[in-house]
């Protein structure tokens, strides 16, 4: 079947974002000298042990804020398995295990070590993503490397409660770091973080009304109030609500922003004024427009709606969410925002923070909305826009990805707001940002795998292959999935509960998983529709075993200017193009490179028989899966090329409206997952139905 989007029209042109950040004012006024103020003093009849209902070391929310559908695992109750533990070794033993020995901005000069270097947000970045990393693989080096940063910013905070490096007087910043410290203390029970953070709050409550929140903070507050509410839940302290209500006041109305959404083509350089020289890059339209405050503002609403109960906030992530795909949608799950919202073309990219900052998001809002068309957007980032932005080896990732990428080289075009170095596969390619962020996208995906219902239910949110060890109502539990998913359907989890257990199994039926079956110990359960989560209730013994089975038919999807893509279960598939690569630059222990095509790309397929008769072949999966050579999955489908579809300046032109015509013979094509090919292209044209094509595909 083929599903149908909405395209509008874009416009482009090009700004280098070091030029947007110019004026980020990293050096500001010292905290020393600013007045001390008490710890946060307990609510009155609210001892620390009664702080919220506990369920097998999980604390659920506490009045008056609203329950969570679902509550996160503490870290280090899910440890990942099969291919998944072997992407996270990978980034351990690539950049994410040896970012500090090779760039001086996370090095042991970083002030957030207490050195003269970088004071902003870069190491807090990398802290958010190194902590998980090195917890899920229990991983002793990493455990080391985290602890410098954690045991620096814990041993040295001003007498005022601050945070961080002396230099930073940015709200930004902590908000990462206090991210960092709540995963850390979960993770550890480090009796130093809970009042580091009670006296960091506490300050923030008596500076924010004469030093409210500005421009980054300003759009990302409710990054911080994720974490005050974490707090709250463990304290009791009121005080902490009002200021999760001040930073909410203090900070950008997402909401109003999509009640009448403005950003409906791509935004570009001449549509900021970026060339007004009193324009310092940081002001609402800007900052509005921005990809990774968008990304990042998904879990805006649902947060908030935990303090308000308003159904308006419960429902508003799907507002943003519909407006996205509208006008800025990709096939890899992404919108466009290179780096700002970029438009619908395919050949546009998105910025590599962007994509873990929307996962993080949807991590988030999947727990609190218990909304299961949430975990399918997660994985469609985690299959496909996640890996598909790093070399294998993870030692060298883009800056921005394209579905539609052709060429990696210092060019221009297509981007509407960067600079020519945005696709290049490098240390830091156009910008460090998402050097330092890039981080935390595979360990938060991992730990996010199970949760726990507000009804003591275990759920399976998304699947990949791991062991979950926690309590249930009580009873000790380990569940080992054992799974190939997204390349195979069969998912295998064995229960060993402690003593019989009677408590529901909830289960993620994805949208696409129509006809998906259950069996318990191989009796058949009843069919649960796509888009639910099956609820499965009985006494779990100790090595039962459920197998969920989901039907992977490739299918088509509809994109931009009618083109279409085509999938498979959470995977979206694309056709590789012959790639030689070139290195620009020795980068330490890395290098920048760039990518040339070696082969024609300019293909187009006949839609309404393609996805049907694609032929799949499988692969035995290898320890990189997202990998082309051997692709663990692959499909070869029926196309022609088009030669009037041309690149310029390494980017694939517009699409062309579908239908199109092509006199040239019909060719057998092989796609790949879209992780898989470096250059690609994931958007085709679709060819008319004429009486040429037309007798062509019978014949095939």
């Amino acid at each position: 079947m083929v599903s149908m989007r909405f395209y509008a029209h874009q416009i482009g042109t090009n700004v280098n974002r070091r030029a947007f950040l110019t004026h980020l004012g990293m050096m500001g006024l010292a905290a020393g000298g600013v007045k001390t103020l008490p710890a946060v003093a307990q609510s009155p009849g609210t001892p620390p042990s009664a702080s919220s209902q506990v369920a097998g070391g999980i604390i659920k929310n506490r009045k008056p804020l609203s329950a969570s559908a679902f509550y996160h695992l503490p870290l280090g109750s899910i440890r990942p398995a099969g291919w998944l533990r072997r992407q996270l070794e990978i980034q351990a033993d690539g950049l994410g295990g040896h970012l500090d020995e090779t760039w001086a901005d996370v090095g042991p000069n970083s002030g957030w070590l207490g050195g003269t270097g970088e004071t902003w947000e870069r190491g807090p970045y990398y802290l958010d993503g190194l902590v998980p990393l090195a917890y899920l693989l229990d991983d002793g080096r990493l455990k080391a490397k985290a602890q410098r940063y954690v045991d620096w910013i814990l041993n040295n905070t001003a007498p005022s409660g601050m945070i961080g490096p002396g230099a930073n007087d940015d709200w930004w910043p902590c908000m990462i770091a206090l991210k960092a410290l709540a995963q850390y203390q979960e993770a550890t029970n480090d009796p130093r973080v809970i009042p580091v953070l009670e006296r960091y709050f506490a300050y923030q409550l008596e500076q924010l009304p004469k030093r409210p929140l500005r421009d980054w903070g300003k759009f990302r507050a409710h990054d911080e109030i994720v974490v005050v509410l974490w707090l709250y839940n463990r304290t009791g302290n009121q005080q902490l609500l009002d200021l999760a209500r001040l930073l909410h006041r203090q900070g950008y109305d997402w909401q109003a922003l999509f009640a009448n959404f403005p950003y409906q083509a791509a935004v570009t350089a001449a549509f900021l004024n970026r060339n007004d020289p009193g324009n310092n890059g940081l002001g609402d339209l800007e900052l509005s427009s921005h990809g990774v405050n968008h990304a990042m503002a998904i879990k805006a609403s649902p947060v908030w709606y935990l303090l308000s109960h308003a159904d308006k906030d419960r429902s508003a992530v799907h507002r943003q969410l519909e407006a996205l795909d509208m006008y800025h949608g990709l096939p890899n799950g992404m919108f466009s925002c290179d780096e700002h919202l970029g438009g619908l073309d395919p050949s546009h990219g998105s910025e590599l923070c962007s994509v873990v900052e929307y996962m993080f998001s949807l991590e988030q809002s999947l727990a609190i909305l218990g909304e299961p068309s949430l975990g399918d957007r997660l994985e469609r980032l985690a299959f496909n826009a996640l890996p598909g932005a790093f070399t294998d080896d993870m030692w060298a990732h883009q800056y921005d990805q394209q579905p539609n990428q052709v060429e990696c080289s210092l060019h221009r075009r297509p981007w509407t707001t960067n600079g020519p170095e945005s696709n290049l596969f490098g240390l830091e390619p156009n910008f460090g940002c998402c050097t330092a962020n890039f981080h935390q996208g595979w360990p938060k995906f991992a730990a996010s795998l199970f949760m726990l219902s507000d009804d003591d239910s275990l759920v399976a949110a998304s699947y990949s292959p791991c062991e979950v060890r926690t309590t249930v109502r009580g009873v000790p539990i380990h569940v080992r999935e054992e799974t190939e998913y997204p390349f195979r359907g069969t998912v295998r989890l064995t229960l060993n509960p402690a003593a019989p257990l009677t408590a529901p199994l909830l289960l993620r039926i994805p949208v696409w998983a129509d006809g998906a079956t259950i069996q318990v110990n191989g009796k058949r359960e009843p069919m649960s529709a796509p888009n639910t989560f099956a609820r499965i209730d009985r006494v779990w013994n100790i090595g039962d075993v459920v197998t969920i089975t989901f039907p992977l038919e490739p299918r088509a999807s509809r994109w931009f200017n009618q083109s279409i893509a085509i999938e498979r279960g959470p995977l979206v598939f694309s056709y590789p193009i012959g790639e030689s690569w070139v290195k620009l630059a020795d980068r330490g222990m890395t290098a920048d490179w760039q990518v040339f095509p070696e082969s024609g790309w300019n293909y187009a397929m006949v839609a309404e028989t393609t996805a049907h008769a694609a032929a799949v072949s499988e692969a035995p999966l290898t320890d990189r899966p997202f990998t082309a050579k051997p692709a663990p999955v692959s499909l070869t489908v029926k196309a022609r090329k088009l030669p009037a579809w041309r690149s310029e300046d390494g980017a694939a032109n517009p699409l062309p409206l579908s239908p199109v015509s092509s006199d040239k013979p019909e060719e057998t094509i092989r796609l790949v997952p879209y992780a898989a090919a470096k250059l690609r292209i994931t958007a085709f044209p679709q060819l008319e139905l004429d009486s040429k094509n037309s007798r062509a595909s019978a014949k095939s």
